[in-house]
């Protein structure tokens, strides 16, 4: 079985312990052993981040530009080979894995021109012979902590602003998925990227996360994950001063209005909701459905639901991949009886599928008859489980899909200019999708939600900034 090491200072480092990478369409297909770093290792990791900041944070434009460059580029070349490693260690199916790493090498390029197109300004001061300017440095240190399930283009959308303002990292991705990421860095190796710049550290959060977190050699944290994990790294790091961003999930509602094109409407729903398998912080998990369309929505959906193909992620038929593991399975089977419990009505879905190949996978689970207060509409699933929620009118509707502590996407159907404007405006979110699904976003604008979803500044697009610098004003007088 062949083994994959950590990167640390510019070598790729062994280690005492190897954890197996799991295909979650085969369990008895082993990807490879991947290293789990230690205490020590990841402490090797950020010494050599810090060594490396001063000289990084002075590297020229150009220098970031052809580095990040050279990353697009290879990215692009082996989008297939890494669409079908992504598939086979996360689960998504081949077009999704292929365009997740599109995606990846679109946010490198990027982020290459932003490293060249960084500005500042100037301007008089209110005091005679004097000059302002105002100008942006880079943080320092960053520590990067990203999750299982976007394992390369979550990677890449943190990696690449840090490297384009001239601060270093370490990388510290999911356990469940180390191949990608372990794949991103190797290019990133031989991308012409000085000695300690950009550290792999693979291993356990409550090792390696929690030695990132509490150092005082690491300047910030940005973390996607759970919420109860995003509160403690906060709590920890704020503590000491550090730069925190977060990304913590959501429970997105997609309101459904009378007037709705039903196609559109049952199109955005089968989208949010189920592919990806559902595990997409931005997956439409509530469906907020007006009274006069409800029946019909619902009988058309759960036909389309229904029809999906679960299977091995990398065969060409399959719609619905496989859940990442054992336990999160067993969450989402939980959560579907749970809504039953309080009332809700299975319409489709909702049971683990034995197929040829042993692997974690679940028929996608429709619920009716939920309301706003039960646990399937409180919490985040984070699977392929979707409820729908009667509402009389749009205005009860925006309560609902308001009724929430979260707030990172939602989405509204709907042939009316009036609601769509009034629900953009009114609606608690981050991101508001208009006869979209409320998953899908781009990667040149600001990524990010509102309350419990998201702390501290928008990740992605030229808002990347505003984590990754740090601004300077500059006083200069010039003589009478």
């Amino acid at each position: 079985m062949t083994k994959f090491n950590n990167f640390i200072n510019g070598e790729w480092i062994p280690a005492d312990r190897y954890i197996p990478n799991i295909n979650p369409s085969d369990i008895s297909d082993v990807i490879g052993e991947y290293a789990s770093a230690d205490e020590v290792a990841t402490r090797e990791a950020i010494a050599a981040a810090r060594a490396a900041a001063e000289s990084w944070a002075h590297s020229t434009p150009q220098e970031r530009f052809n580095i990040l460059d050279f990353i697009a580029t290879e990215i692009f070349a082996r989008a297939d080979e890494l669409g079908e490693l992504l598939s086979r260690e996360e689960g998504k199916t081949l077009p999704e894995g292929k365009g997740e790493v599109l995606r990846a090498g679109q946010i490198f390029k990027f982020f290459a021109g932003e490293a060249l197109r960084l500005s500042g300004e100037t301007g008089a001061s209110v005091r005679p012979g004097v000059d302002v300017e105002i100008t942006r440095e880079p943080v320092g240190v960053i520590g990067m902590i990203t999750p299982w399930n976007f394992p390369i283009a979550i990677p890449a959308w943190k990696i690449a602003p840090a490297l384009a303002y001239g601060n270093t990292v370490i990388f510290k991705p999911a356990e469940l998925v180390p191949a990608s990421a372990w794949s991103l860095v190797e290019i990133i190796s031989r991308s012409g990227l000085p000695r300690g710049v950009v550290n792999l550290v693979m291993g356990p959060g409550r090792v390696v996360g929690e030695t990132l977190v509490s150092s005082e050699q690491v300047d910030g944290i940005s973390f996607t994950g759970s919420v109860a994990i995003g509160h403690r790294i906060r709590a920890t790091a704020a503590a000491r001063g550090a730069r925190v961003q977060l990304e913590m999930g959501g429970k997105n509602p997609l309101v459904v209005l009378d007037d709705a094109d039903l196609d559109v409407a049952v199109n955005c729903a089968l989208q949010g909701a189920f592919y990806s398998t559902g595990q997409r912080c931005t997956a439409s998990s509530r469906l907020i459905v007006t009274e006069g369309i409800y029946e019909a929505f619902v009988e058309k959906l759960t036909a389309a639901t229904a029809a999906l193909k679960v299977g091995d992620a990398r065969d060409a038929t399959t719609q619905i991949g496989p859940v990442i593991d054992e336990k999160q399975l067993q969450s989402n089977l939980e959560y579907v009886e749970s809504a039953i419990r309080e009332g809700g009505t299975l319409v489709c879905g909702g049971q683990r599928l034995d197929l040829e190949k042993r692997g974690y996978y679940m028929q996608p689970a429709l619920i009716t008859d939920t309301t706003p207060d039960m646990r399937i509409n409180r919490e985040e699933v984070f699977g392929p489980v979707a409820s729908v929620i009667r509402a009389a009118d749009y205005d009860e509707a925006l309560t609902v899909a308001n009724d929430t502590e979260f707030g990172l996407s939602s989405g509204i159907c709907t042939t009316s200019l009036k609601y769509a404007r009034d629900f953009k405006r009114k609606s608690q979110a981050g991101m508001v999708m208009v006869n979209l699904p409320t998953a899908g976003v781009d990667y040149h604008v600001p990524f990010g939600g509102r309350k419990g979803s998201s702390y501290g500044p928008r990740e992605q697009g030229a808002y990347a900034r505003e984590f990754y610098t740090i601004v300077k004003t500059s006083y200069v007088w010039a003589g009478e």
